[in-house]
């Protein structure tokens, strides 16, 4: 393996009955520091990149695919099952519920193995039998490999999304997938607890 990026945080998928689609990474430790970004699908299918920095912007836009990079203000926190985004048109509020059965089979995983690079590789096809659309394992762009390694899992409960002022409608599944890369969020909204490790082939 080649050059390695490791980021270590919170991922959250949102869905919302007009279609929009929003994939929000919140990360404490990364090779940029803290940061938050925002992957967003539109119903129309266009994709979109929020993210804070110029360097956050193109590392992200190496790694995934979108048809706009926009670099600005994002704020995340989740704190005490709240989630709160605010990224220039996109507001976010939402709460999260319990535990998923997934979550729990996941922390009964040693940390050190479930986020390692090898495990991931051999359970990527279960995965993607047990989150439709998922993967833990794949190849991205810019000749890189990425592995995603999920340790816990919420639902979320509600939430209230709003693009450009107006409602974005009310909470939905993740439907149709969302095609920034070679693996989608789980089809019901969910935070999760992830390390993602990016490797340069």
């Amino acid at each position: 393996m080649g050059r390695r990026w490791v980021f270590d945080g919170h991922i959250a998928g949102i869905g919302t009955a007009s279609g929009l689609r929003a994939v929000v990474g919140m990360w404490q430790e990364s090779p940029f520091g803290a940061f938050s970004d925002v992957m967003l699908q539109q119903p129309s299918g266009h994709r979109l990149l929020l993210a804070p920095s110029p360097e956050v912007a193109e590392f992200i836009a190496a790694t995934y695919s979108f048809d706009e990079v926009q670099v600005m203000d994002v704020r995340a926190s989740l704190t005490e099952g709240t989630l709160a985004v605010d990224a220039g048109p996109l507001a976010i509020r939402a709460v999260t519920g319990a535990r998923t059965n997934l979550g729990s089979a996941l922390r009964a995983v040693p940390r050190r193995l479930a986020v390692h690079p090898r495990w991931l590789s051999a359970v990527s096809p279960m995965a993607a039998l047990v989150a439709p659309g998922a993967r833990t394992y794949g190849t991205a762009g810019s000749g890189r490999a990425e592995y995603y390694g999920v340790t816990d899992l919420h639902h979320v409960a509600s939430a209230v999304v709003s693009w450009e002022g107006a409602g974005a409608g009310a909470l939905a599944s993740i439907s149709p997938a969302v095609t920034f890369g070679f693996s989608s969020v789980p089809p019901r909204p969910s935070v999760a607890r992830v390390r993602t490790t990016v490797v340069e082939a």
